[in-house]
């Protein structure tokens, strides 16, 4: 059969069509199931990394410390994890996962991260001030994160100890179910949970971290090892998509609210796909805040690390900040976009 002109066009962009998308590179990216990830989500349902051609697996993890070990193998390219001692442990074994850019923070006004007591505890006047936090159950997502780090300082803002305060390992999701059981008492808790607790008349929120952590830097974005050293062009390309991303989540936030703008429907609409979450439920959140150029708190890095050097999660006593942070990723996809903007 003799094919038209139009034909072997089409054919022919079909199959330049089908060549591009072999030539996607694949990133396996891992994500935790909290609003924290809106980045990643954006960055993948908005279409920025495709445009830097980039395929994302996505795979879910109930906690953030669990992908550590999967990062230091090399299975995943890239991570969203809470500040950990295992990080500075790996590298302390030679085991070179960076972390390359922010993923949430502490900021004035926010309370996207709050210490959440259980509300009938407040009702019977059980618990009034950070001091009443001793002897109480006070859920943590899982050993040797930096949220440790932060019921610490709460304890410090209580003037009791550390070790005063009954820590109950669960992961973030099924923290819900706990404090409805009665099972915790307190929790540093994040969003969506802390709305979905608080509506559910289960939990107060007491107070904002930054009433006690002003410095936090909660969570970050990782490269392991072997993605930022043998494909580095990828890694460039993959952090500029992210800190689009970013850029436009700030754009659609101001002082720890959801602004109306153009596109902030269309990220609440992602999240609560993502989620599994009705949008009108995300919208009540609290969003986080975030570096829409991707840099880091190094100083709420060095206090989580002085606690984890305290508590003899790290051992090493030579091991710094600096040797887990490689910001040049963030330095080159912010040279390339060019100074952040806030509309």
């Amino acid at each position: 059969m003799r094919c038209t002109r139009g034909q072997i066009l089409a054919l022919s962009m079909t199959a330049l069509c089908s060549l591009a998308a072999q030539a996607q590179d694949k990133v396996n990216l891992a994500a935790t199931t909290n609003t924290g990830d809106i980045g990643v989500f954006y960055a993948i349902d908005k279409g920025f990394l495709r445009a830097e051609g980039i395929e994302a697996n996505l795979i879910s993890f109930d906690t953030g410390a669990k992908m550590v070990p999967a990062l230091a193998t090399g299975e995943l390219d890239v991570g969203t994890i809470p500040g950990s001692a295992g990080i500075y442990n790996a590298a302390a074994r030679a085991i070179n996962n960076r972390i390359v850019a922010d993923r949430s923070r502490s900021a004035p006004d926010d309370m996207y991260q709050t210490l959440m007591i259980r509300k009938d505890l407040i009702d019977n006047g059980r618990f009034k001030t950070y001091a009443d936090l001793k002897g109480l159950k006070v859920a943590v997502a899982a050993p040797g994160i930096s949220i440790l780090s932060i019921v610490n300082e709460a304890a410090k803002k209580g003037g009791i100890a550390y070790n005063d305060i009954e820590k109950v390992f669960i992961p973030l999701p099924q923290q819900v179910a706990a404090f409805r059981n009665k099972a915790v008492e307190a929790s540093i808790m994040i969003e969506p949970f802390a709305t979905l607790i608080a509506a559910a008349g289960e939990g107060v929120r007491f107070a904002s971290t930054y009433d006690f952590n002003p410095d936090g830097q909660f969570t970050y974005m990782v490269y392991s090892e072997k993605f930022s050293k043998e494909r580095p062009d990828v890694a460039r390309r993959f952090m500029k998509a992210y800190i689009r991303a970013l850029r436009a989540f700030n754009d659609a936030t101001e002082k720890g609210r959801w602004k109306d703008t153009p596109h902030t429907e269309e990220l609440i609409d992602i999240l609560a796909k993502r989620l599994e979450i009705p949008a009108p439920r995300i919208r009540a959140t609290f969003p986080h805040a975030v570096d829409p150029d991707g840099r880091v708190n190094m100083r709420g890095m060095q206090i989580e690390l002085d606690f984890f050097k305290q508590q003899k999660m790290v051992q090493s006593p030579t091991i710094k900040v600096e040797d887990v942070v490689d910001l040049r990723f963030v330095e080159m996809a912010v040279k390339e976009l060019g100074p952040y903007v806030r509309k």
